[in-house]
């Protein structure tokens, strides 16, 4: 498989997330109905991102249920961190290719209080996992990583939401997931997206008997745009969770039910992992630009750290003043040297040492002098830096040595980011008999072997290798920015390694060029991962921009339109949500009618 099929099949799995109808503003509805025809037109009149009456809150979703949830939270008396949880968990029954809670999740939230927090719900590896599982005759099996039960990580995403609604929710846990749980009970029309998922996953989906029996019709077809999809198995899991908390994931029926399935089908998890998963609270990556407090997701996200990175980077630049080439070629070039890093450095903190000095703003300065400002570098001739202080300051402390994003806020001050993920399409394809819960397919996020390209095309080195209890290295990157103290912006996308770009791009649109938050999402994108040495672009090849980069040396390649970023913003005292304008164009058309 050639790069560009390789990078069209990422865009296909995960950045073209879920969504139905195009329309301006939700529907304030009461709870969801149960009857099949009112479940029929639930999705009608609904928008993506919402702003509260008076201000008083704001949603951004890439799915309308989830739009509605939230703002049923939010009318039930909830703050963000309930319309929050309330989206999350019916994203698990509406979005289920791209998120749920067999898979796991980065927060970064600013409370009420002034305190920002980052909780890591991002899977672990099982007790026997290790360095070599996916090798077979010295070869890493891509198969084995991305499909079945060795290619599941130990869910963290329960976990991480109970512990945010701790924080500060206003509402009880099981009024934020009641609804998520009548939703899978009366049912939703699939929408074009997730038939389409759908069908071009269905191949892998065909071995997993309880997975067909959800996704398939009675011909052992996947089921079509328009068909009521009910999930009686998912609404009780829902149900017990609600009624039961935490405990009935990590240690009660669910833990066995999933033991069970593993020792009978090859898996390596136990009850014991379930037992054994624990979220961490880390300390947000902080970092500073044109004034702006950014705070973001440290190791095991890459996101954070790079973000920062190629921030101090183009910190100090007129990119005001820049023409459209010159501004993409800095955010070009300091990308490249940032992937580059990621390659070498980056890993689960707890395990191996990343440096802090990636973000600071010395290590940053002695980078952007290795920038020509007219003429690329040579990827070949770029290699992974060495930061101040890389062998004795790290991340935290080492203890013994396609993805969604919702974002939510209020008048209060509490800012929610969250972004999770199964990882490519419907995860490991594994659902748990009884269950209706799909399983993460999180392992592929390690090197199976050093150098070897994971399901997004990137390297690694030994710094993310397999270890028992291990979180596996993630893009995903949740971001907020305050000034004075007070939030100003939230955002996060979705779509693997372009994550981190489209997040940085979305920065500095608005903070830097002053655009319209709609228009700072909507401006063209470009990704460099350092390998392979070609750009991804949104823009046209044969355009005046794209001619004058390829002028500087820069290897164009045509991506289509790629991305899903959902933000909020509050200026004035306004607020402003907005969903990937993307999204809104690759879904005009309303849902088809059921035959």
């Amino acid at each position: 498989m050639n790069i560009v099929s390789l990078f069209c099949g990422i865009r296909s799995r995960l950045l073209w997330v879920s969504a139905c109808v195009l329309l301006a503003s939700p529907v304030f509805s009461a709870e969801l109905k149960t009857s099949k025809e009112k479940a029929l037109t639930v999705q009608a009149n609904l928008g993506y991102a919402t702003v509260l009456p008076g201000h008083k809150g704001a949603v951004a979703t890439v799915q309308p249920l989830a739009t509605e949830a939230a703002v049923n939270a939010f009318a039930k008396g909830g703050n963000a961190i309930d319309a929050a949880l309330a989206a999350a968990f019916t994203l698990g029954v509406v979005d289920s290719h791209n998120s749920g809670i067999g898979g796991g999740l980065f927060i970064v939230a600013r409370l009420a209080n002034g305190k920002v927090i980052a909780i890591d719900g991002r899977e672990m590896a099982p007790a026997k996992a290790h360095r070599d599982m996916f090798l077979r005759d010295g070869k890493a099996s891509k198969a084995l990583s991305k499909t079945g039960a060795l290619a599941v990580g130990i869910p963290g995403s329960v976990q991480a939401l109970y512990e945010l609604q701790q924080k500060g929710g206003a509402l009880t846990f099981d009024q934020v997931l009641m609804p998520a749980a009548k939703l899978a009970e009366a049912g939703f029309p699939i929408d074009n997206t997730l038939a389409n998922r759908l069908a071009r996953t269905a191949d892998k989906m065909q071995p997993f008997e309880a997975t067909k029996k959800i996704f398939f019709d009675k011909k052992g077809q996947p089921l079509q745009a328009g068909t009521v999809l009910k999930q009686p198995d998912l609404a009780r899991s829902y149900r017990s969770l609600a009624k039961h908390g935490p405990n009935w994931f990590y240690r009660g029926e669910f833990a066995k039910q999933t033991a069970q399935w593993m020792a009978r089908n090859g898996g390596i998890i136990d009850a014991n992992d379930f037992a054994r998963y624990h979220t961490v609270h880390r300390e947000p990556v902080h970092s500073r630009f044109m004034g702006y407090d950014v705070y973001g997701f440290g190791p095991p996200s890459s996101g954070g750290a790079h973000i920062a990175q190629m921030l101090n980077m183009l910190d100090g630049l007129p990119i005001g003043t820049m023409t459209d080439a010159e501004r993409y070629h800095w955010l070009i070039e300091v990308m490249k040297r940032a992937f580059a890093d990621r390659a070498h450095w980056l890993g689960d903190a707890d395990f191996v040492p990343v440096p802090k000095g990636l973000i600071g703003a010395d290590y940053a300065k002695t980078l952007r002098k290795t920038i020509h400002p007219s003429n690329a570098s040579e990827t070949q001739k770029i290699t992974h830096g060495m930061p101040p202080k890389a062998a004795s300051d790290f991340f935290y402390k080492q203890l013994n040595k396609h993805t969604t994003h919702l974002t939510t806020a209020d008048a209060k001050g509490n800012w929610v980011a969250i972004t999770t993920t199964l990882n490519t399409s419907f995860g490991s394809k594994v659902v748990v008999p009884g269950t209706g819960v799909l399983l993460n397919n999180q392992m592929d996020d390690f090197v199976a072997a050093p150098g070897v390209p994971n399901a997004f095309g990137l390297v690694g080195g030994e710094a993310n290798s397999i270890a028992p209890f291990k979180r596996p290295l993630s893009s995903m990157s949740p971001t907020l920015v305050l000034k004075n103290n007070q939030p100003v912006m939230t955002l996060g996308a979705a779509g693997g390694p372009t994550i981190i770009t489209q997040v940085l791009q979305g920065l500095v649109n608005y903070l830097a060029l002053n655009k319209p938050l709609e228009q700072a999402l909507d401006t063209p994108r470009v990704h460099h991962q350092w390998q392979p040495d070609w750009v991804f672009t949104e823009l046209p090849l044969e355009g005046k921009t794209a001619k004058a980069l390829d002028a500087k040396g820069h290897k164009l390649r045509k991506a289509g339109d790629f991305g899903g970023t959902q933000a909020i913003v509050l200026k004035n005292g306004q607020f402003e949500a907005v969903t990937e304008p993307r999204i809104i164009r690759r879904n005009q058309k309303p849902i088809i009618k059921v035959n």
